[in-house]
């Protein structure tokens, strides 16, 4: 893993006790899930919504291979989507790069798909903002992770879901162009990636 990376990782290990005991319940269910399939040796498949499939489900995607590879848990799959298709955020994307992860662009689109280094030694994770049910993401044995309000209100029904759970987090976007907005993605960072770590230290 990268040096830098590893680091963030060891520190969000220790902070498990800043999570709230209501926030812990709803997160022990995806727990539960991928026990439950990590148990039986069959695919664990997370997917991540949110509206624009460019900030929030993005930080989950990443943090939830990451967490995976740093608990040593197999067979994860992460993925993300949205109910409308945009672009992954630079703002959100410059925020992983403060972590430490290495961004590589593979073109130039309004929509351009990145691939994200945590490991040298690893598959790099492929970011492109798409919509939920797109080909890219499975059809079927998988659980959805409502990462913003608008998404788990929007997105009444998604076929193929074996669990659905909103995961809400508040959307950086507000501070946009604002002396707080490095801050408040830098947060919204950590705490998707502390809640994520949590769910899989959990795994037995």
């Amino acid at each position: 893993m990268i040096e830098s990376i590893k680091t963030y990782c060891d520190s969000l290990s220790k902070e498990f006790n800043t999570i709230s005991v209501e926030r812990k319940l709803i997160l022990e269910k995806i727990t539960h899930y991928i026990s439950e399939k990590k148990s039986i040796n069959k695919p664990i498949n997370l997917v991540y919504i949110c509206t624009h499939n460019s900030r929030r489900s993005h930080f989950g995607q990443i943090w939830a291979k990451v967490a995976a590879h740093y608990y040593s848990i197999d067979n994860v799959k992460t993925f993300s989507g949205g109910i409308e298709a945009t672009a992954f955020n630079i703002n959100a994307l410059n925020a992983i790069n403060r972590v430490g992860f290495d961004i590589e662009k593979k073109n130039d689109n309004i929509n351009p798909i990145y691939h994200i280094y945590y490991d040298k030694n690893e598959t790099p994770i492929t970011c492109f903002s798409k919509v939920y049910n797109d080909d890219a993401n499975p059809s079927s044995e998988f659980v959805a992770i409502m990462t913003c309000s608008d998404a788990e209100e929007d997105c009444p029904f998604i076929p193929g879901v074996e669990l659905r759970i909103g995961t809400t987090y508040d959307d950086p976007k507000a501070f946009d162009n604002t002396t707080l907005q490095d801050a408040k993605y830098d947060e919204r960072c950590k705490q998707i990636g502390l809640e994520t770590f949590y769910i899989f230290s959990q795994i037995k």
